[in-house]
């Protein structure tokens, strides 16, 4: 299809246009995640009954018909079968089909009038952009929902913006890795990092070597036509997928495979357990190169990105240490360090050398996590840092291209705002201008030992939206109140796109309650809750292996508590009168409405307790968590009692306090691997002398 001359002239203008938003900041953010660049609001509308028809003016592409007919679809605007003249232009203009794996341009931009929907971008992936853009902007009114008028220029900040998910620990589903493909697309992330080996599995098919899926895979392995399926789909939505087979550390599904990889003379079988168990491939011996060589031969080209990702971390050489012949090559090749012992990082640099040497013939960029940097390293190898700003900064001085994931461990069940707040670039970066560049952006990484494939949307979403927004938009966007605002919009956005973040866990809990009837106390009681943080459910007494049910009731609480949230939001906004009054409770009509907010919830705690502790007592997998009900029944009381007092006018005895503080504490405990979320905003009403 030939372009006409107009659009010429505004892919010219584009980047001047671009480069002018950049200094622009949004009027207002709506339901829009990520913020655009440039945004300006109009005061019509597109009608609610109007449907669309498409306009494409550029090369013929199906993705992006296919892209356009979803959006139409999903936004109930379809107007292909609609009377001629009645439909209203959904005008596409685009310069040419664009690659994600090359980092093509992703800018856009879109305008909303009453008259019909533009989008304009030098590439499809920017028509991809506009459309979730576009997705992303019914609002009400009424009992229809309108296309609001706007203006839209819109960029990403970093090219690669990634989701990893671990399909080793537990397995993931090809319906599963498609629909959280689709939620990827409707946030603007671009990178699928697909974690396909590790010590509980080896993930994908292979001809070559079929003891890999066969033995290491346990059955639960990704046929390679489902592999090409998956790179469709996402290449439609334009987001990459790069693998990753771990080396020469998180290796025992390999071993179990080929004995013959080992450092030692043990037989593994795949590991049942959990955590770093320090077993790794044989550095020294030529046949541990030549079987990687024939698996990345055949893996290769079953993913097309040029990038390639080879693991490396977690490896503290412990099982080379202990081998002679192993330590004799170290000596033999002068692996040592300042002491004159035998340096394991030496060994590893070698290895990581020989993977790249291997990776480059067959057209690949290597990546791997920063333990893989250190001297001797060539520059090719692109490092992702997973344990701090230093190693990420660290690379990039040295030459290296560099990705961001510490601070994005969304595994953790930390909170958004956790996530949203760290910069891959803050301002203050230690970098010249030409390391900077070198910063290709982050990835947020959901490790899969506490999620299998029924909560793991619950476990990403949708906070991994939160880290979307940081790598997508400018740097001054950090208003934590505001993406918190926004993120219940994309939630729901997510739901419609098939995602089960909100319908798995009240499944479960449905299934816990014993019936439909049963279900709404232990619901109260449960979105209060949430998983202990970090890594401490290995070690609270609850024996974890990859055979573990996760359909208790810690893995029906939500990863952060919404309900948690709110309430320590309205908590800290109560404090804030205090300090502008000097500790007297105002009486204005802000205050007022706050404490009967926060009354009418501490009520609903305090009186759930009588409601859910027999439903609790009634299943022997709930029984643990019967005594954080009465903690959360009791510190409710107290909030209770605080409140009354702030009411009216009365300073609590230190006897009070010192009671208050010791039920508190108390509370704060865990039980069944979960802990009661609002907890630290109670601590905050409750105070101290």
């Amino acid at each position: 299809m030939i372009l006409r001359f107009p659009f010429l002239l505004l892919l010219l203008a584009l980047p001047a246009l671009s480069a002018r938003a950049q200094s622009v900041a949004p009027t207002a953010t709506r339901n829009l995640l990520p913020v655009p660049t440039e945004v300006r609001w109009g005061k019509s509308s597109l009608p609610w009954k109007a449907t669309l028809r498409p306009q494409m003016e550029g090369p013929v592409d199906s993705m992006v018909a296919a892209a356009v007919l979803r959006t139409l679809n999903r936004l109930h605007r379809n107007g292909a079968a609609a009377p001629p003249n009645t439909a209203l232009p959904l005008q596409i203009r685009y310069g040419r089909t664009g690659h994600a794996e090359a980092f093509d341009e992703e800018r856009y931009s879109l305008r909303v009038t009453p008259m019909g929907v533009t989008i304009d971008a030098p590439t499809t992936l920017g028509v991809l952009r506009a459309l979730a853009t576009l997705e992303q902007l019914p609002e009400p009114q009424g009992r229809h929902s309108v296309l609001p008028e706007v203006d839209i220029t819109d960029q990403p900040r970093f090219p690669w913006r990634g989701l990893l998910m671990d399909a080793a620990r537990h397995f993931m589903p090809v319906a599963v890795i498609k629909r959280n493909l689709d939620a990827m697309a409707a946030v603007k992330l671009n990178v699928f990092h697909w974690h396909l080996a590790d010590d509980q599995g080896f993930r994908v098919e292979s001809s070559k070597l079929p003891n890999l899926h066969t033995i290491g895979g346990s059955g639960q392995f990704y046929t390679q036509a489902q592999v090409r399926d998956v790179v469709r789909y996402a290449q439609a939505r334009g987001i990459r997928v790069i693998p990753e087979f771990d080396v020469p550390g998180h290796a025992t599904a390999w071993l179990a495979a080929y004995p013959q990889l080992a450092s030692n003379d043990s037989i593994y079988g795949v590991s049942p357990r959990w955590g770093v168990l320090n077993i790794a491939m044989d550095p020294t011996k030529e046949t541990t190169y030549a079987l990687l060589d024939t698996l990345f031969g055949e893996m290769t080209p079953l993913f097309p990105d040029p990038y390639f990702h080879i693991g490396g971390d977690e490896n503290d050489g412990r099982q080379w240490r202990r081998n002679p012949t192993i330590v004799q090559f170290m000596r033999d090749h002068s692996m040592l360090n300042a002491k004159g012992q035998p340096d394991k990082h030496q060994l590893q640099t070698y290895f990581n050398r020989r993977v790249l040497s291997m990776v480059q013939r067959y057209g690949k960029k290597m990546v791997g996590w920063d333990e893989i940097l250190g001297p001797g390293l060539p520059t090719d190898a692109v490092i992702q840092s997973w344990r701090g700003k230093k190693g990420l900064y660290d690379a990039a001085k040295a030459g290296h291209q560099a990705l961001l994931s510490n601070g994005y461990y969304i595994d953790l069940y930390l909170t958004a705002a956790s996530h949203y707040l760290p910069d891959p670039l803050p301002a203050d970066a230690p970098l010249t201008e030409d390391e900077k560049k070198r910063i290709l952006g982050g990835e947020a990484t959901m490790w899969a030992e506490f999620a299998d494939s029924v909560i793991v949307d619950s476990r990403i979403w949708p906070r991994a939206a939160a880290v979307a927004e940081r790598l997508w938009s400018a740097q001054r966007v950090a208003d934590v109140a505001d993406m918190y605002r926004r993120l219940p919009a994309v939630s729901r956005q997510l739901e419609t796109l098939g995602l089960m973040h909100r319908r798995a866990p009240e499944q479960l809990l449905l299934q816990l309650a014993g019936g439909p009837t049963q279900i709404a106390p232990l619901r109260t009681f449960a979105e209060v809750l949430e998983p202990v943080k970090e890594y401490k459910r290995h070690f609270q007494g609850f024996k974890y292996t990859t055979q573990t049910p996760l359909n208790r009731l810690v893995d029906a609480a939500p990863a952060e508590s919404e309900v948690a949230r709110l309430f320590s939001t309205r908590v800290d906004s109560l404090l804030a009168l205090l300090k502008s009054a000097r500790g007297q409770l105002p009486r204005t009509p802000a205050a007022r409405q706050l404490v009967q907010q926060l009354s009418t919830q501490l009520r609903t705690w305090q009186l759930n307790d009588v409601q859910v502790q027999p439903i609790l007592a009634a299943n022997p997998t709930l029984r643990e968590y019967t005594v954080l009900s009465s903690q959360l029944s009791a510190a409710s009381t107290l909030g209770l009692a605080r409140l009354v007092q702030l009411e009216k006018g009365v300073a609590p005895s230190p006897e009070w306090y010192a009671i208050a503080a010791k039920q508190l504490e108390a509370a704060k405990a865990p039980a069944g691997q979960a802990e009661l979320a609002v907890v630290p905003a109670l601590r905050r009403l409750v105070g101290d002398r």
